[in-house]
């Protein structure tokens, strides 16, 4: 009979109201709640808010890292929440002694009345340290009456892994062997598959023949893990090796075993070996479903195997297997990359008849294959049969389109397909401009071309990063520099121009030989107010000393180490060598030292330089060769720099006699020319005169005789 109601304007009354009930040592705790009448669930406003009662102390939420008057919130990581107080503490007392094992983490373990092997495996199941873990597992196993289980082998293992000692992990089975306990084959599977996620396919052998040893014969799931670990890494014929035991133990193939070594013979190219394993599974199990013939088709397109994804075709067909919508697409785009574009174009219109529902993707590799093989109509054809379709086409389809009408010289139809981008809002970029701004190019449409980036402004673009790309692609080829440097003249009026397209520009003139039509336009930018950056003046190094220019080429430098940037390599090479070239020996050695010390990966020749010159302090002339003899052996040949530095080594730390020998021996091996030698033999002697004059002013300073040298130089030039 349910409770009488209340009486209406008196307040709700409750059966019964209890909160936690205080534990004791025979009463657990005890959670309670908030009971009401039946008939009514939630308490009236009125009634007064209760507060809690504050909870007493669980030894399970029990934390070592959380400090006593710390607020709740736990420092702890959110890894070690889950593990058991016992875990916990000894966690602790690894980390107060800074996770290094000795007799204070001995005398903190010692307190604790037992271990179990299930609480050495949780331990070690979240440590970090191999060393630590691998002491703490042995000293487990040294207490009374303890013996290790399979879990703590198990998250010993994983814990070796896990701090990447994986060979240490594989002599656990040796270890489970000494102490009584013979590992299983659960064992071995978890070292296969550790190794396997690795892609360690040669330790995954290691560990089979290991099985094998230890007299474990594998299941077919393993076997399988086995080889297609093998195949993953590339060790088909390993794998085959393990099919062969495989069948020796007399197990039964699964559909996976065949098709792991069937995809692993497709990706080797071995096709006829694949066919007999095809047989044989036709034979013994089941012909293979469309999803497995895809997926060796796939292997196959992956590959570049266009011969061998159609015999796979073939067979597909000789089984009556209906390839989906899937397998065509994977064959089609692999045809269309491959060169087999008539062949994909086949299967295409296969598809149509078939009714199959055909992916956008098949008409881009068809319309970009068409274009690639100067089918233009063709690939039109299929713009307008994927509109029919009820397809929208990407940018991508429209690209390949506008570059196949400027190949055709169809500009105008190539800006109208642009036209079409901007209206759909496919976002056109400077792939879908780049061939009509070269078709304008090329017919001088100047007017057409600038319309065109005025047009790509309004989209949002940046105009000159286009135009920094178009000129690099212009530059790209040697016969069209020359093009690249007219219409960069008529976009100059225009206020088209920037740092960047001039140092495109002086780059390509420097590589085909106009060293001096590279300069000119350095001196442009400088009338244009346009100023130069460090990618600017590293051109102008390399331009000035192909002009035997090396005292601009100086100047520039400096330029751009007042700007404290670093010139590029290939300015530093070019200067020193030409440095060297006018006798400027030291400033070159120190030119090196400076490269060498600002960039990365300095130049091989810098390095052996500096070799020679240490080479030289020992004054030995069979040192030095034995430098240069490696420089070659390294596939480095000797060039200007090394040899300056024979030059300035020796001048400061050996003779003249000694580096006329080094010189000789180059000689005599055919590195140096005569006329080459005579004129290193003038630089040496001109600069051990430069030497010898320093220190002799040096001494006259020093000894404070400067004033009668110049006294003595004035007289004779009255006299």
């Amino acid at each position: 009979m349910p409770p009488a109601q209340p009486p209406p304007g008196k307040p709700q009354k409750f059966y019964f109201f209890y909160g936690h009930r205080k534990p004791s040592q025979n009463r657990p705790t005890v959670r309670g709640g908030l009971f009401s009448n039946r008939l009514t669930l939630t308490p009236p406003k009125s009634q007064p808010k209760i507060k809690p009662q504050t909870q007493p102390s669980d030894l399970s939420k029990w934390d070592p890292h959380l400090h006593p008057s710390s607020p709740s919130k736990p420092t702890t990581t959110p890894t070690l929440s889950f593990l058991s107080p016992i875990a916990r503490f000894i966690l602790d007392a690894f980390r107060k002694n800074q996770s290094q094992w000795g007799p204070p983490v001995v005398s903190e373990l010692r307190k604790l009345r037992r271990v179990t092997p299930d609480l050495v495996a949780e331990v070690l199941k979240v440590q970090t340290e191999p060393a630590l873990a691998s002491k703490f597992f042995h000293w487990a196993g040294k207490q009374k009456g303890y013996k290790h289980n399979y879990a703590s082998y198990n998250a010993f293992a994983y814990c070796l892994n896990r701090t990447n000692r994986y060979r240490s992990a594989d002599q656990v089975p040796e270890l489970m062997e000494s102490q009584g306990r013979p590992p299983s084959e659960k064992q071995f599977e978890i070292l296969i598959r550790m190794h396997s996620d690795a892609n360690r396919g040669l330790r995954v052998y290691y560990v089979y023949e290991k099985m094998k040893k230890f007299g474990v014969k594998p299941r077919v799931f393993l076997y399988n893990r086995i080889m297609d670990a093998l195949v993953k890494t590339g060790y088909l014929d390993l794998a085959l090796s393990v099919y062969e035991d495989f069948k020796d133990d007399g197990l039964v193939e699964e559909s996976v075993t065949f098709m792991i070594l069937m995809k692993g013979l497709c990706k080797s190219d071995r096709i006829e070996e694949m066919l007999e394993i095809l047989e044989k599974m036709r034979a013994n199990l089941c012909k293979p479903d469309v999803f497995a013939y895809t997926a060796m088709i796939r292997v196959m397109v992956s590959e570049g195997n266009l011969d061998g994804s159609l015999r796979v075709w073939k067979e597909m067909r000789r089984d009556k297997v209906e390839p989906d919508v899937i397998a065509y697409t994977t064959l089609i785009i692999g045809l269309c990359k491959g060169g087999g574009v008539e062949k994909g174009h086949e299967l295409f219109k296969e598809m149509k008849e078939k009714g199959i529902l055909i992916d956008r993707d098949i008409y881009g590799a068809l319309v970009q294959a068409f274009v690639g093989d100067g089918k233009v109509g063709l690939a039109c054809d299929l713009l307008k049969d994927l509109m029919e379709s009820g397809y929208r086409a990407d940018l991508g389809i429209y690209n390949s389109l506008i570059q196949g009408l400027c190949n055709v010289n169809r500009v105008d139809k190539a800006y109208k397909l642009f036209r079409v981008t901007v209206q759909e809002g496919l976002g056109p970029n400077f792939v879908t401009i780049c061939p009509i701004l070269v078709s304008y190019a090329e017919t001088r449409k100047m007017d057409d071309f600038c319309e065109l980036l005025v047009q790509m402004q309004k989209l949002g673009v940046s105009v000159m990063d286009d135009l920094s790309k178009f000129f690099s692609f212009m530059v790209g080829k040697e016969d069209r520099v020359k093009m690249a440097l007219e219409v960069f003249d008529d976009l100059k009026v225009r206020g088209y121009y920037s740092v960047a397209i001039y140092n495109i520009l002086m780059e390509a003139l420097h590589r085909i030989g106009m060293a001096t039509k590279a300069v000119s336009l350095l001196n442009e930018m400088k009338d244009m107010n346009v100023q130069p950056d460090s990618s600017t003046y590293s051109v102008a190094i390399e331009c000035f000393v192909d002009d035997e220019n090396a005292k601009e080429a100086c100047v520039c430098y400096n330029k751009i180490i007042e700007t404290s940037c670093i010139p590029s390599v290939s300015a530093y090479c070019s200067l020193a060598r030409g440095l060297c070239k006018i006798g400027e020996i030291d400033a070159a050695m120190m030119l090196v030292r400076d490269c060498l010390a600002s960039v990365r990966s300095g130049p091989m020749e810098f390095k052996y330089a500096l070799n020679v010159l240490h080479a030289c302090k020992s004054g030995d002339a069979a040192e030095v060769l034995a430098v240069l003899s490696e420089m070659m052996q390294e596939g480095c040949p000797p060039d200007d720099v090394v040899y300056s530095a024979v030059v300035s080594g020796m001048c400061k730390h050996g003779t003249i006699e000694e580096a006329r020998k080094i010189f000789s021996n180059l000689r005599e091996r055919k590195l140096l020319s005569e006329a080459r030698t005579i004129q290193y033999d003038e630089i040496l002697v001109d600069h051990m005169k430069k030497k010898t004059a320093d220190l002799v002013v040096s001494g006259l300073k020093f000894f404070g005789l400067e004033s009668k040298l110049k006294a003595k130089g004035s007289t004779l030039l009255s006299n």
